[in-house]
């Protein structure tokens, strides 16, 4: 069996952020907020990163952080491009947002032969995550169509200043994913949360201590080929539904899989507090606790170290 890789998903602008906020200084001598994430995947045991990004943003990428952590990883770069599309279909007039991010994913189908883990590059999942997604991946990414992803506390994952999309994750009595709910709007609530459906109008609680993803999964190569014969279908539909917009979404492939019996998802657990950048006001409270991770010594300062 091949050791596991880490795909990431870079391809995405921050739209309510207001920039490309993968690259933008967060950690005490000017890390971002990816380097933690492949710091924290290194120490665990992945070798290889993929970046899944644009090829526009392919110089800035690599001068931003590819060119830099290639000296401690191998580096590699796939490209979501909006004309990766199977034969007989084509772009519709007008539309200039990716298929989102199993689209994001299925970019890496060449570059990955083997077990793999992705993730988003603009969150801090922290340490324990890395090593139980690895430490999963080796035991059992041999066996096809057994998956993982890594669930947290919901009230690890909410920011004082807006709502956030979640995706609400409801286990078996084996701890196998049996679907996920994905909320997109949901607020802070106390030690809680809550999320509307209709623009807040009306709100419905929902418990700090609720797993939720955080896009945090493990795979073995059979996702990437059941991803690719899925995704004409999704085409099919969407072109007539909802051309300019619709996404292929990674968790709605993983819940197709699951319902066709095709695949089996463990639900691993993280006890570490998510932090990310989706508002502006939120980077002085992520660059307030990366400071304060290291003040305490679980990440070396400055992050990468020769």
């Amino acid at each position: 069996m091949e050791k596991p890789v880490l795909v990431v998903m870079a391809a995405g602008m921050g739209s309510r952020y207001g920039g490309l906020k993968q690259i933008d200084p967060v950690g005490p001598h000017g890390e971002l907020i990816i380097d933690y994430s492949i710091f924290d995947a290194r120490r665990a045991g992945f070798e290889t990163v993929v970046f899944v990004i644009k090829p526009e943003l392919e110089n800035a990428f690599h001068a931003a952080i590819g060119d830099r952590l290639s000296r401690y990883m191998t580096v590699k770069y796939a490209f979501q491009e909006l004309s990766d599309m199977p034969a007989g279909y084509s772009i519709p007039d007008g539309r200039t947002k990716p298929w989102g991010t199993c689209h994001a994913v299925m970019a890496a189908r060449r570059l990955v032969h083997g077990p793999f883990a992705v993730i988003n590059s603009d969150d801090y999942y922290g340490p324990q995550a890395f090593q139980e997604i690895y430490d999963y991946l080796s035991a059992h990414g041999d066996q096809s169509g057994l998956y993982a992803m890594v669930g947290y506390r919901l009230g690890n994952t909410v920011t004082e200043h807006g709502t956030v999309a979640r995706g609400v994750c409801e286990e078996d009595e084996n701890g196998f994913l049996r679907r996920v709910t994905e909320r997109t709007q949901i607020a802070k609530d106390g030690d809680n949360a809550r999320y509307t459906e209709d623009g807040g109008a009306t709100w419905t609680a929902l418990p700090g201590d609720t797993v939720v993803s955080m896009n945090l999964w493990g795979f073995t190569r059979s996702f990437l080929d059941e991803a690719t014969i899925g995704f004409p279908a999704f085409l099919r539909r969407t072109l007539v539904e909802n051309p300019m917009k619709g996404e292929y979404f990674l968790p709605y492939v993983v819940a197709r899989l699951i319902d066709q019996e095709k695949a089996q998802v463990k639900v691993l657990r993280s006890g570490d507090r998510w932090y990310g950048v989706t508002y502006p006001d939120d980077k002085p409270v992520v660059v307030q606790a990366l400071a304060q991770l290291t003040q305490e010594g679980r990440y070396p300062s400055p992050l990468w170290q020769d």
